[in-house]
């Protein structure tokens, strides 16, 4: 700042420029002095402009101030902006296709220029004044003149995040802009904004805060509802905790007692629940098919370019709207898909544009059906989703968009991933997830099929004389899949053809395992091993030469469901794993990641536990005696070996949902353990691989400390209670008593834990359940 109290030194220019900025930041940060363009003379900002290659930015914001009163000349105002605006979206298109990530203001010296100098605000107040206003007859204010509002305030937070973050921060502005989305002219300006918006709110927004929000949803042409699909996934998911200590299950317990109510992403669920016909438009979105049209597939490999860029169907939709205008076309637009394909438009584009401008319509609409289908409200979901035919829909597009061609190349990422890809791919992995969560314990799951597979299930049930399913007899067969083959059935078809390495293939088998979860069923488990399901999956444990953790981790848990308790299953692994080579094989790809495996021998644990109780069957004994895999874990010093690495793998601290079920696994060896009178023996065998191990007491205090957790988190959960019993076929009963025989206090008791541990190595009075 200048010297007030006595004469300025000489200055040169660049120290008169430095000055000017480092005045007006001051008076940004402390609201004192100055603090916008504005308040500089015209005559001062056009000297300094040429050295400080300002390009005429802060004296347009000056004559756009003044030109911007409530009664103002608003042709004047959107001549200005019109004038600025190409300064800007020259930047913002650099950055964009530049894929920079990390911007200084050297970057984007307009739009930090524009930034400073007061531009932000006063669109801002320009785009609201009119609602802040009682006055009468008010100039109102072009479609043209709010777009390219919009436009600039867009093209300024793709350059500066600080921008967004401070457009976000403002409430009024936030719920301003949705009323905007009203108007069809600005509907796409507007949502861009609104998305960028959201993604850097530290707060969810309220959906119900939204001023008439249902009939403005209603208000929405298809191609508006599927692109407004992009904002609501902001507002239904759960934020991204970043940290990963924040993502165990001690801190979620925590977290959920501290705040017991519904979180916001909760409420704006049921928001959209109660828009009166809002899922069955989604469900029509989804499974809408692509107008066919003469093309050369070979514009896909031309588009690939696009995508760092066209990242979304709001930006591509904005060509089509530009050139929909050029065409003087705009006033006829139909939210019908048999106009839109018909329009000069539509056959100017090349095909492959329309498949992937409406595969990133479906992304969304599927990503939004996903979240819903596992939320509070998922039965309420699932009957509208069954009603609307979501299922046969999807079917019916599987071969000629959802898996019409094999993508040539794409990287492999986790579950937990960020996906940065193709259309074509995000589509296919959000496809699989939506069967994923659509069968998990539920009983639509028979949806999936179609009439003659159906019948197939009740064959094989009737042979093996044992009775179908509730949740198959209770199948509404006018809502199941129809053609040749089900959902499921196709989906097993591509999986098989899948090369080892495909990110597809962890979706594909958590996918079809969902189907398989819950009370196991026989019929169900034999379908999938007529088509060769269990082959498959050994041969990519086995021989595909596969690396991949989560990739082997779904086989392993896949596995599990397919040969739980089922002799063929076992008969069959027996046949496939038919050397010791091989069964060597199976065994070090078990033993190298026990959490990615244990669910497998927890299947394995349970099944011979369930064998051995029927050797009255000359079958059962058969592959008792002849299986490898059934012979190995019947070995006690096995299951003990097991045991020990279960237990010594996790702690309180580090549980999460993926790691859980090591805990639960080591306790369906102890339960079984506790029904043979062989409990005391598993424990006093872990005292004695503390002691050999040199350290006396950390097992079994760990173990106490693992079961006081499981108390605390099962008990209060009965989602999580049901499935264990499903899985395990043990009553949850029994697992709590199990528990608390464990936990029991008494020194002499010969079930408890604590009782193996010598007083000089005991640590059970410390409170590992507080964070």
């Amino acid at each position: 700042m200048a010297n007030t109290e006595g004469p300025e030194p000489p200055r040169t220019r660049r120290n008169s420029n430095k000055n000017i900025l480092t005045r007006i930041r001051h008076g940004q940060s402390s609201g004192r002095a100055i603090s916008r363009a504005t308040e500089i003379s015209e005559a001062l900002l056009q000297e300094r402009d040429q050295q400080a290659q300002w390009h005429g930015i802060p004296v347009l914001l000056q004559r756009l101030y003044d030109s911007s009163h409530l009664n103002s000349d608003l042709s004047q105002i959107h001549s200005i902006i019109k004038e600025v605006s190409p300064f800007l979206s020259m930047e913002a298109m650099s950055f964009v296709t530049e894929d920079r990530r990390t911007v200084q203001k050297s970057t984007c010296p307009n739009t930090y220029t524009f930034d400073l100098f007061g531009g932000i605000d006063l669109l801002v107040e320009i785009l609201m004044r009119p609602t802040l206003t009682t006055q009468m007859n008010v100039p109102k204010m072009s479609d043209d003149l709010v777009k390219d509002c919009l436009s600039v305030l867009y093209n300024c937070c793709i350059c500066m995040e600080g921008v967004t973050k401070s457009l976000a921060s403002r409430d009024d502005f936030v719920m301003f802009l949705f009323t905007l989305m009203s108007n069809k002219k600005t509907f796409l300006q507007t949502a861009t904004l609104i998305e960028d918006i959201l993604g850097v709110r530290k707060e969810m927004i309220q959906l119900e805060d939204i001023p008439n929000l249902p009939s403005l949803v209603q208000s929405f042409n298809q191609q508006q509802l599927a692109n407004f699909c992009r904002i609501l996934s902001v507002t239904i998911s759960e934020p991204d905790m970043g940290n990963d200590d924040k993502h165990t299950l001690l801190a979620k317990n925590a977290q959920q007692r501290a705040n017991p109510c519904p979180s916001h992403s909760e409420v704006n669920q049921v928001a959209l629940l109660n828009i009166p016909g809002f899922i069955e438009r989604l469900c029509k979105l989804a499974t809408r098919k692509v107008s066919e049209a003469s093309g050369p597939s070979s514009l896909l490999l031309e588009l690939q370019d696009w995508y760092t860029w066209l990242d979304n169907a709001l930006v591509l939709d904005a060509l089509m709207q530009m050139a929909t205008e050029d065409a003087e076309q705009s006033s006829t637009e139909s939210s019908d898909e048999s106009s839109l394909a018909t329009s000069p438009l539509r056959h100017r584009l090349p095909q492959s544009m329309k498949i992937v401008h409406e595969i990133m319509y479906k992304v969304e609409v599927l990503y939004v059906l996903c979240v819903l289908l596992i939320g509070r409200q998922r039965n309420q979901v699932h009957k509208m989703l069954a009603e609307f035919k979501l299922i046969p829909g999807l079917n019916n597009l599987f071969d000629k968009l959802i898996w019409r061609k094999q993508t040539s190349s794409h990287v492999l990422h986790g579950q937990n991933q960020n996906c940065d890809c193709s259309p074509e791919i995000s589509f296919k992995i959000q496809f699989l997830r939506l069967l994923q969560s659509f069968s998990d314990h539920h009983e639509n799951k028979y949806l999936l099929l179609n009439a003659q597979e159906l019948n197939e299930l009740s064959a094989i049930s009737l042979k093996a004389s044992i009775p179908e399913v509730e949740a198959f007899v209770n199948t509404d067969r006018n809502l199941i899949c129809d053609g040749k083959k089900g959902l499921l059935t196709r989906l097993l078809s591509v999986m098989k053809k899948e090369p080892a390495e495909s990110s597809f293939r962890f979706w594909q088998a958590r996918a079809v395992e969902s189907f398989l979860r819950g009370a196991t069923s026989y019929a169900d488990q034999v379908f999938l091993l007529k088509r060769g399901l269990l082959e498959h999956i050994l041969f990519s444990i086995i021989d595909s030469g596969c690396k991949s953790r989560d990739v082997l981790q779904s086989y392993f848990d896949l596995l599990g469901e397919l040969m739980k308790f089922n002799i063929d299953a076992f008969k069959r692994f027996n046949k496939y794993v038919n050397t010791e080579e091989k069964f060597q094989m199976f065994m070090t790809q078990i033993n190298s990641s026990l959490v990615d495996s244990n669910m497998l021998v927890r299947c394995i644990i349970l099944s011979l536990d369930r064998f051995e109780s029927q050797i009255e069957d000359v079958s059962v004994v058969e592959v008792l005696s002849e299986c490898s895999l059934l012979s190995y874990m019947a070995r006690v010093e096995n299951r003990q070996a097991f045991l020990f690495r279960l237990v010594n793998i996790i702690n309180v601290q580090i549980l999460t949902q993926e790691n859980v079920s090591c805990l639960n696994t080591s306790l369906v060896v102890l339960m079984l353990a506790r029904r043979r009178d062989k409990l005391a023996f598993c424990l006093n065998a872990l005292r004695e691989k503390e002691y050999a191990e040199k350290y006396p007491g950390c097992l079994l205090n760990n173990l106490h400390n693992l079961l006081r957790f499981w108390q605390r988190h099962y008990l209060n959960k009965d989602k999580d209670s049901t499935c264990l019993e499903n899985s395990s076929c043990i009553s949850f009963t029994y697992w709590k008593e199990t528990v608390s025989v464990l936990l029991d206090s008494d020194p002499t008791s010969l079930c408890a834990i604590a009782s193996y541990i010598d007083e000089a190595y005991m640590d059970l009075g410390r409170d590992f359940l507080e964070v």
